[in-house]
């Protein structure tokens, strides 16, 4: 397992942009695939964005591919998500997670592929 500790967070105006990272601690000499989930109040979790060990392959859900883009320096065991032209429906709090994996170009979009999680930071977009 590896501990992951989200930053970034906070309240930003729709059209604003923000970036938030993730940090592992651990075991990082391991390879993980990581992804950005995130939940809204009352609802259930969802995929956000995925990227694979190597960087070299990334996925987004629909309603994020334009705005939003994952990147990760393995150097810094840190994973970061750059939103940009936010909305409200935005709104949730941002989980990463991390997959152990043999494969450094795959990359994993189920949050039940995932077997370590932080522990979120908000991100609220005001209209």
């Amino acid at each position: 397992q590896v501990q992951l500790v989200e930053s970034g967070g906070g309240l930003v105006q729709a059209g604003g942009s923000l970036s938030v990272s993730c940090t592992a601690s651990g075991r990082t000499f391991m390879k993980y695939a990581m992804g950005w989930f995130r939940q809204a109040p009352g609802k259930e979790r969802e995929f956000v964005a995925a990227i694979s060990w190597s960087g070299g392959n990334t996925y987004y859900r629909d309603s994020v591919k334009g705005r939003f883009t994952i990147s990760r320096d393995n150097a810094k065991n840190t994973v970061y998500l750059q939103m940009n032209s936010l909305k409200p429906e935005d709104t949730a709090v941002y989980y990463c997670a991390a997959r152990a994996t043999l494969d450094s170009d795959t990359y994993y979009y189920r949050s039940r592929d995932y077997g370590s999680w932080g522990q979120g930071t908000q991100v609220t977009v005001s209209s």
